[in-house]
């Protein structure tokens, strides 16, 4: 999740149209408060290095026999450095096509797959948008699954001008989101300030108004998940501490059960010369491989069970070498700690009165 958050940017702030909280629809929100002026105003900022305004929409693609339904996001070529796109073929659209409102489209990997199953060049070809025809001049890779689970190849980047007007129909040049790259995270704060100043005085609010949009800067929501995510594993380290001194009394009250049913074994033992050490080296190894089958037997469930939760999540779960070793550290520590009191135990007996034991 938190690398999902990062892959952000932690030096991003996100602009909506509309107060906090407040319920937004259509192309660029109840009230239509943000525009492409709105972005051209906040590139002159200082401290500004990219924005990228945003329209979306749902959109039947096709392509020849094949059809696709897919997300269309109409931006600027500024999304490349802001989500810090790749491109597997061609090129992203440019400045001069945003003005002149080319047809011209970038695929998402999961919509090119669909497009062109056998593969091939993409570029050129002839895809129709809502009946509207977009030539193909580029194809991202792969950026994978979101946090949520949803895929971010499913997309269509085409510029926002042409979305607005050939998709969308929208005549305001309102958009729904404004994505503002700051340069510095140091600027963070003073260019959140600044963009505020400057919307309140573009949309001629008052001082008794409150704002019509929002802002929200991606460093606090990776500080706020990174708080979560740290409560969790502290919920989840007690979990699993109590976990293991469960499993640790268990060990330590079965190797009992085995000192009492194998007393006179003990006896017999001592009377054909074995030490206390000798005892104590037995039973306190007892515990340890009686730790290190339950952690085998663990091990194995956590692999297949992280397989299985990646296969239907579509997370990546991997199982890393460092903690399966420490599965087997903690095994050893627990056989050793709670088959000592047993072991200890055993090596204490009397040999005459073991050899006596009904």
């Amino acid at each position: 999740m938190l690398a999902q958050i990062n892959s952000l940017g932690s030096n991003l702030l996100m602009v909506f149209p509309g107060a906090a909280g407040q319920f937004v629809r259509g192309s660029g929100g109840s009230v239509n408060t943000l525009t492409l002026g709105d972005a051209r105003a906040i590139e002159t900022l200082p401290g500004v290095a990219h924005v990228a305004p945003m329209v979306r929409s749902s959109v039947l693609v096709t392509y020849r026999n094949k059809t696709w339904t897919s997300s269309v996001q109409g931006t600027t070529p500024d999304i490349v450095s802001i989500s810090s796109l790749q491109l597997a073929q061609g090129r992203f659209f440019n400045d001069a096509e945003v003005k002149s409102l080319a047809p011209v489209a970038v695929l998402g990997q999961t919509v090119y797959e669909n497009l062109f199953p056998y593969g091939g060049d993409a570029v050129g070809s002839r895809i129709r948008l809502r009946g509207e025809t977009f030539r193909v001049v580029g194809v991202l890779q792969s950026l994978g699954a979101s946090s949520g689970g949803q895929d971010r190849d499913d997309v269509v980047y085409v510029p926002v001008t042409t979305a607005q007007i050939r998709l969308m129909g929208v005549s305001d040049q309102s958009v729904q989101l404004l994505q503002v790259q700051v340069a510095g995270k140091d600027q963070m704060a003073a260019v959140q300030s600044d963009i505020s100043t400057l919307l309140r005085k573009r949309h001629r609010l008052g001082p008794k108004q409150a704002n019509d949009f929002n802002i929200r800067n991606i460093a606090q929501v990776q500080s706020t998940a990174e708080s979560v995510t740290g409560l969790l594993t502290v919920f989840l380290a007690g979990v699993a501490a109590i976990s293991l001194l469960v499993g640790g009394i268990g060990v330590m009250n079965i190797m009992l059960v085995s000192v009492t049913e194998r007393t006179r074994e003990i006896g017999v033992r001592m009377a054909v010369g074995a030490s206390r050490q000798d005892i104590l080296r037995q039973f306190l190894l007892e515990a340890v491989l009686l730790s290190l089958a339950g952690c085998f037997f663990g091990i194995l469930t956590g692999i297949i069970g992280a397989k299985i939760f990646a296969a239907l999540a579509g997370w990546a779960a991997p199982v890393s070498l460092f903690s399966v070793l420490l599965a087997v550290g903690f095994s050893l520590a627990i056989g050793i700690f709670f088959g000592y009191y047993p072991a200890r135990r055993a090596a204490g007996l009397n040999p005459a009165e073991a050899l006596g034991y009904e």
